[in-house]
């Protein structure tokens, strides 16, 4: 029986036996095969618990690890699994010290971990949003109050965002949100991010930012000034509003600090934590093992001082 609490999954993933079954039904629910040729011809070697192809090919040794995030990691299952778990029910993060205390590894260990672990949940968006949809925007950076009066000199020296990080969302009602990076709020990227994520024709609700205008020929744009007011019947932004909050809970108050390079995956966390936010903890930690496959990320490339490649 698989686990659906956290009391349970500590128990559950404690076996390895399990920590491999558990993986292996959700990789490979049609039977093992090798992950680098797909040979169903495999023989399972017990004592080193790792299987090996029976084609003839370079590397025929592989293990559930192989081809995942998980890959060449010195930690148990049970470690990563533990992990895993309580960053994707967490619902406003796990820090790389409570990832630390709670597995017995490092700070660092345990940051690395978090990282991976992230690279699982950015999904690649499939059809478009439609329906109701709301797009917005905010920056994610320090607070000035909380800066020492030397560091608040050097660090802001503009209003408006100047000195933080873009961030813009997009969400259907109802249904999921999407977040990314963008490079400044001008009308090119905003409305380059709305026409990539949303169905023409949709019914489209912003504030009064300058650079939505000109949305209305391929949307029902509708616009709620928030100096006025916040909601206008249909017409508001509140759900975005509600998941930037949620996001900068976890942001401030548990990570802290954010290196603007590194944001992308703490949007990508917070994403898959709002969008599967019906369902219950075992059925989000499935949901999230089925996507370790094929997603590799080196401390290189986590540090940049590799390329990064997917």
């Amino acid at each position: 029986m698989e686990p659906n609490t956290l009391q349970q999954a500590i128990l559950y993933f404690a076996s390895p036996d399990n920590c491999r079954e558990y993986l292996v039904a959700h990789r490979w629910p049609d039977g093992v095969t090798c992950p680098r040729c797909g040979s169903k011809k495999v023989l399972f070697q017990a004592k080193y618990n790792r299987w090996q192809c029976g084609s003839k090919h370079a590397l025929r040794q592989f293990t559930s690890k192989t081809g995942t995030i998980f890959e060449d990691s010195p930690l148990g299952l049970d470690k990563w699994l533990l992990a895993m778990w309580q960053v994707v029910n967490c619902k406003n993060g796990v820090s790389s010290h409570e990832i630390g205390r709670a597995c017995g590894v490092t700070q660092k260990t345990g940051w690395f971990m978090d990282h991976r672990i992230r690279c699982a949940l950015g999904m690649s968006p499939t059809d478009k949003l439609s329906g109701h949809v709301e797009a917005d925007e905010t920056f994610i950076g320090g607070k000035a109050r909380n800066m020492h009066v030397s560091k608040r000199q050097r660090r802001i020296t503009g209003t408006g965002g100047k000195d933080k990080t873009a961030v813009m969302g997009i969400l259907e009602r109802g249904g999921e949100v999407r977040t990314v990076v963008i490079p400044n709020r001008k009308k090119s990227a905003l409305q380059a991010e709305v026409k990539k994520h949303v169905e023409a024709g949709a019914a489209l609700y912003t504030d009064a930012l300058l650079s939505y205008e000109g949305l209305a020929g391929d949307y029902a744009h509708q616009v709620v000034d928030h100096a006025v007011q916040y909601v206008n019947g249909k017409v508001h932004t509140n759900g975005l509003e509600n998941f930037w909050s949620l996001l900068k809970r976890g942001i401030n108050g548990t990570y802290v600090s954010v290196e603007p390079f590194h944001l992308f995956r703490y949007l990508d966390e917070q994403s898959f934590r709002y969008n599967n936010r019906k369902l219950t903890d075992g059925e989000r930690f499935s949901i999230a093992v089925d996507g370790i496959v094929g997603k590799r990320l080196t401390f290189d490339q986590l540090t940049g001082n590799a390329e990064w490649k997917m």
